[in-house]
């Protein structure tokens, strides 16, 4: 403001932090993910506030507080890994709810500080469901905070096709920056980003091939679960949000192989992520030495590398959980079904399994 109390108009100059959030960057990633002359577009959506789900989380409290879910100032609860809670903080910020972030022992300690530090208050379980593992303690959290407050309103980020529509900004996006996208290669989590996305693709290129990255012990895609170190993508549930259909194939990926490809991110590109950012650009990589030349292939980099400084570029912590001096990966293992075998380390299938129903939905 000016000294008589007018607010000054800046031209391209955000006066709210949700300003901040889309318009993000694509930028070339060839080597050494992908020979001379070959190479993939990444999506850098760690330039966003808090990272890609920023988007969604805006958007479901908007459209939750439209339709009168959300009372003016009622509570926030949600379970997250981290990156929704940090979204969903910037959203209480934005609409002035109060925030409760539900997590477990998992969760990075400078993520802890900053949704603390962003008004967000953390909510930690101490022990995991037996069958459901860590999400399910965190979902079955939820439920009680829920019941201490009749305001409360959870977002449901797993369910709730609000969170697959604030996606739709970075398709567009990425249409105004590329022009088209034969592949997108994007990882699964909740589903939201990887259906919301395709969708508004498809409509531009109804020849659209989209590949899901998963990690290895998650349950999404019809591997049994496990103990997983990567967050950010994989389940141990079934999220409603996936769209089966929509995948041509899957590609599970072990940590240490994530932490090679963010690491060489980093030294030869400037721009780089947590472990879904590196499972994604060691697919996209691949994905560009096997389509031909001209395929325009998009990668989503849902984060930046700020938050995990103690993990992925963390020495000590790489090398306790035998993450270091993993042999560059250059091609997947493949199954024929989903059922074949468990995987260990990256592998691909074509067969896109529908666990919900038991139905192969994929080619």
């Amino acid at each position: 403001m000016n000294r008589f109390g007018n607010l000054i108009d800046v031209p391209n100059a955000a006066h709210h932090p949700h300003a901040l959030v889309g318009n993000t960057p694509v930028l070339r990633i060839g080597a050494p993910f992908a020979p001379a002359g070959r190479g993939f577009w990444a999506k850098l959506e760690g330039f966003n506030p808090g990272g890609m789900k920023d988007r969604p989380a805006l958007h479901m409290v908007a459209s939750a507080r439209r339709r009168g879910e959300l009372a003016p100032g009622a509570r926030i609860v949600e379970s997250t890994s981290g990156t929704l809670g940090l979204g969903l903080a910037l959203a209480g910020m934005t609409y002035r709810h109060p925030v409760s972030v539900v997590t477990d022992p998992g969760l990075e300690p400078i993520v802890a500080r900053m949704l603390t530090a962003f008004g967000a208050q953390v909510e930690t379980v101490t022990e995991p469901h037996p069958t459901g593992g860590w999400q399910q303690a965190r979902r079955e959290r939820v439920a009680e905070l829920l019941a201490r407050e009749d305001t409360a309103w959870c977002p449901d980020q797993y369910g709730n096709p609000d969170n697959s529509e604030g996606y739709a900004p970075l398709a567009m996006e990425l249409l105004a920056q590329l022009g088209r996208v034969d592949v997108l290669v994007c990882a699964v989590g909740t589903g939201g980003h990887s259906a919301g996305v395709a969708r508004v693709l498809r409509e531009a290129n109804p020849d659209l091939k989209v590949i899901g990255v998963d990690t290895i012990s998650s349950t999404i895609f019809g591997q049994p679960a496990g103990p997983r170190l990567m967050r950010g993508l994989g389940s141990s549930i079934h999220p409603r949000n996936v769209d089966y259909e929509m995948f041509a194939e899957i590609h599970w990926v072990a940590p240490a192989e994530a932490v090679w490809a963010c690491r060489a991110l980093a030294a030869t590109r400037y721009a780089t992520g947590g472990w879904s950012v590196g499972a994604v650009a060691l697919v996209a990589g691949w994905a560009a030495r096997t389509h031909d030349r001209d395929t325009r292939i998009a990668a989503v980099f849902p984060d930046g590398p700020h938050r995990y400084f103690d993990t992925v570029y963390n020495d000590i912590y790489c090398a306790a959980n035998g993450l270091l001096d993993t042999t560059p990966p250059t091609e997947p293992d493949r199954i024929a079904h989903p059922t074949e075998r468990v995987v260990d380390s990256w592998t691909r299938c074509t067969t896109v399994l529908d666990p919900r129903g038991f139905a192969a939905v994929g080619r």
